[in-house]
């Protein structure tokens, strides 16, 4: 009788999720603190792309990025920093074209990391210089794409499937849902998500930009934490 019980026990705890023969402990990402003079940005990096990953912890670390801006804002885009030559620079300079002295592979991987709404993903050269996609050593930005409509999503799919990237229903409903930007889907590397300070990258998004998309008054890191 009383393994009955324990029997019955086991199958609503399996039935719900709570036990399970193939649990797995759960991954434990490094988290990054930017600092900005407009708030903090907390992100935590994917286990799913180390060669991303570790660089961008050893550049933090370094302090590779302290002083550097958030270069590049387009509203309803994404925010892009890392470029070393923003470090000082003088009001209106165009940035965006400095970089560390070495690229990195492409590490997409797709169903998993894409372009919602708060992803950390890698800068890069465009096509016609790289095909191979490499990512800039150093440049990255942080996606605010707007919530999609059916419609954006209508009119993408082709473009992505032309690629090879076929959006999952999952993808769909967070980029309905949440936002993004899926057409630059299988072609740059995501390597983490803002985790806190959403709300920070809204604001910075927002400010008012130059023709170049350099904010008007300077968006500056001061500084990168690594936490853990």
């Amino acid at each position: 009788m009383k393994h009955n019980h324990l029997f019955l026990i086991v199958t609503v705890l399996l039935s719900l999720g709570i036990l399970s023969a193939e649990a797995k402990p759960k991954e434990k990402r490094h988290v990054v603190r930017i600092e900005t003079n407009m708030g903090k940005i907390r992100v935590a990096l994917s286990d799913d792309t180390p060669l991303h990953s570790k660089n961008f912890l050893k550049l933090a670390r370094q302090g590779f990025y302290d002083g550097t801006l958030f270069h590049r804002c387009i509203k309803d885009f994404m925010i892009q920093g890392g470029d070393p030559d923003s470090r000082g620079a003088e009001p209106g300079k165009l940035l965006g074209e400095g970089d560390i002295g070495y690229t990195i592979p492409a590490e997409i991987c797709l169903p998993y990391w894409y372009h919602w709404r708060g992803a950390l993903a890698a800068a890069r050269e465009p096509d016609d210089v790289n095909p191979e996609m490499r990512s800039s050593g150093c440049q990255f930005y942080i996606v605010y794409g707007k919530k999609q409509a059916p419609a954006d999503i209508r009119k993408v799919r082709p473009i992505l499937e032309e690629r090879g990237v076929e959006l999952t229903p999952y993808m769909v409903d967070d980029y309905v849902m949440r936002g993004g930007t899926p057409h630059l889907d299988g072609t740059y590397t995501v390597f983490g998500e803002v985790i806190e300070g959403m709300k920070v990258v809204k604001k910075i998004q927002e400010v008012e930009t130059d023709k170049n998309d350099r904010p008007l008054s300077d968006v500056v890191i001061i500084r990168m934490v690594v936490e853990q």
